[in-house]
């Protein structure tokens, strides 16, 4: 698709990746709508170049609203990304089914919310790129990530099936799967994380796929290899490779 003079929505852009994909998507001549919670870091975000339209990505009518509200101030959307994303890790010793829900609540039905509020115009339209933000951790389990690659698993399904359904009609539906990335997410993370780039790093390979019409976009590439590679490790020997990290982990939070 081409970014220059395309109309784009990104959800989840008061920081961070969705943050730095608004920023890299003006750069590159489109004209932008971005949303989040905290309205006043999306206005710094913004600085006067964009639109800024606050939401709860979890409230499927705040959704809607918003929606309607950037399609009447931009006209019809060519690019709806959704970045809205929650992380936390899972102690399973103190199994905590409300941060659970949380995650789902935030990583998958606000996606699905986005989905909803914008997809049937484009498929009436016959015109339009939806790209979803999910994660190599979705690739396969990891420990500490049984809440959020949960959720990215399902995000990863979610849209691959949607991909399948809607091609036909015109629409392009993208998978993004970033590695580790230094936004604040991440930030509480006490395990090492290979490969890590920056949110501008990320935000360019995002914007260069979108450009290129890529069903996929993994990143970087070396986690994207390692992440393909670990789809075909037997389980047996998954389990074993993940089992003495994931009792030091164990240990550490007793």
């Amino acid at each position: 698709m081409k970014l220059d003079g395309s109309a784009a929505w990104v959800v989840g852009a008061s920081s961070g990746i969705g943050a730095a994909v608004a920023e890299e998507l003006t750069r590159r001549g489109a004209t932008v709508a971005i949303s989040a919670r905290r309205e006043d870091e999306l206005q710094k975000v913004s600085d006067g170049r964009m639109l800024v339209v606050p939401l709860d990505v979890t409230q499927p009518v705040d959704v809607a609203s918003a929606a309607a509200r950037v399609r009447a101030e931009l006209g019809d959307l060519d690019l709806v990304i959704s970045s809205a994303g929650y992380w936390k890790q899972l102690n399973p010793r103190a199994w905590d089914a409300d941060l659970v829900a949380r995650h789902f609540a935030v990583n998958v039905t606000g996606t699905s919310n986005v989905i909803g509020a914008v997809l049937p115009d484009m498929l009436a339209r016959g015109h339009g790129t939806f790209a979803g933000v999910a994660s190599v951790a979705g690739f396969r389990g990891m420990p500490g990530a049984a809440a959020y690659g949960a959720t990215k698993a399902a995000l990863i399904n979610m849209l691959e099936s949607l991909r399948v359904q809607v091609r036909p009609s015109g629409v392009n539906v993208t998978t993004v799967c970033p590695g580790f990335v230094k936004t604040a997410l991440v930030e509480q993370n006490d395990f090492r994380m290979p490969f890590m780039v920056s949110a501008d790093v990320a935000a360019r390979a995002i914007c260069d796929g979108l450009e290129h019409d890529k069903q996929e976009i993994v990143f970087p590439w070396p986690m994207a290899a390692l992440a393909k590679a670990a789809r075909y490790v037997p389980v047996r020997a998954w389990t074993a490779l993940w089992a003495r990290p994931a009792t030091r982990s164990m240990r550490s939070k007793r």
